[in-house]
């Protein structure tokens, strides 16, 4: 860690202190020096400048010839911008130039200044100026007395008045506070003056956790899974009362019956439940099985198609209509059953238009 010699006003010694390290010991860094002067010197441009463009420009508002004929170029306007008087094409107007610098760099660019002066000696540090009154004889004394010659950047406190109003008419000298410590400024400079309170203190480091602390956390952490996952597999008091009453239930009781509704057994091929249901009553005292997940139970997506069972009604019926027309072929009479549908066919199936037929057979017998 450098150190350097604490003087007064006057040049006598008045001890020692250390300089930080992280601000006054790095390598300096010439390329984000560099990129963050000229952002800052590009900050401070105005960007004011102005020309006129041609539409701008007063006048030019009549042809000056006509265009063809006057054996001239032809021209629109005398106020085009090969005219004398006339627009600028593509000249400066008001812009910003400013530019966006990350706070990483700036800070770097300030540390690189600040450890190259140091390396050169050129970092000083003051006990406190005391001036009694703001004096400019004093404060050029006071850097006489330092051994400081060419342009000097003097880091003052904001409550020091007279310090401020000693220094501000010296030419060489340039007085900032310390929250407006720069790059450009300490480059510009020969030599950095500061003050024991204006010296740059070192980075509070980041508090790092005991391993007490770290150990007392993961132990808490486990503790707390180990009731989330106690509490998961912990039954509700509504799961443990139904279980102590099954528990209290005979089992050889608990299957349901197979007798049937009016009082007698099931008769063989009756059955008043789906055969596909898994916990339908068994006629011959087997044992009750439960329904599992991979059961197989209807639903309402198991219902079949009305479409599908429309076109096999009609194809039934057109199979009945075949059937009668063939037994009246061989000169017997048409089941009943036939001709009832054959009349509910023609009931609520309207005939097509034109004598057509779905059946040829009987079209040709009409005719």
């Amino acid at each position: 860690m450098p150190q350097v010699t604490v003087k007064t006003a006057s040049g006598a010694d008045a001890g020692t202190v250390d300089l930080d390290d992280g601000t006054f010991g790095i390598e300096p860094n010439v390329p984000v020096m560099h990129q963050v002067v000229t952002a800052q010197l590009a900050a401070r441009r105005a960007g004011t400048q102005s020309t006129k463009t041609r539409a701008e420009v007063a006048g030019g508002g009549a042809k000056p010839w006509k265009q063809k004929g006057t054996g001239r170029a032809r021209q629109g306007s005398i106020r085009a911008p090969q005219w004398r008087g006339g627009g600028v094409a593509l000249g400066p107007k008001p812009r910003s130039y400013r530019q966006r610098t990350p706070k990483k760099m700036i800070k770097l660019a300030l540390r690189s200044a600040l450890s190259d002066r140091a390396a050169d000696g050129k970092v000083l540090v003051v006990d406190e100026w005391g001036f009694a009154a703001p004096r400019t004889k004093d404060a050029a004394m006071a850097l006489g007395a330092l051994g400081v010659d060419g342009r000097a950047l003097v880091v003052v406190p904001a409550d020091d008045r007279a310090a401020w109003l000693s220094f501000r008419n010296l030419p060489t000298v340039h007085v900032i506070s310390p929250g407006e410590l720069n790059a450009y400024d300490v480059l510009v400079s020969d030599y950095v003056v500061f003050t024991r309170d204006t010296l740059p203190a070192p980075a509070p480091a980041k508090a790092e956790r005991s391993t007490e602390a770290s150990s007392a956390e993961a132990v808490r952490l486990v503790r707390e899974a180990q009731q989330a996952k106690a509490r998961a597999e912990r039954p509700s008091p509504e799961a443990a009362v139904v279980e102590d009453r099954l528990s209290e239930v005979d089992p050889e009781a608990a299957v349901p019956s197979t007798d049937h509704p009016e009082g007698g057994d099931v008769p063989e091929g009756e059955d008043d439940m789906a055969d596909d249901l898994p916990n339908r009553p068994k006629p011959s005292g087997e044992a009750h099985k439960p329904i599992k997940a991979t059961d197989r139970v209807k639903s309402v997506s198991d219902k079949e198609d009305p479409r599908f069972a429309a076109a096999r009604d009609k194809a039934d019926k057109e199979d009945r209509l075949r059937a009668a027309q063939a037994a009246k072929k061989a000169g017997t009479d048409a089941p009943s059953a036939a001709e009832s549908d054959g009349a509910e066919d023609e009931e609520t199936e309207p005939k097509p238009k034109g004598g057509f037929s779905f059946n040829m057979t009987v079209d040709k017998e009409r005719s």
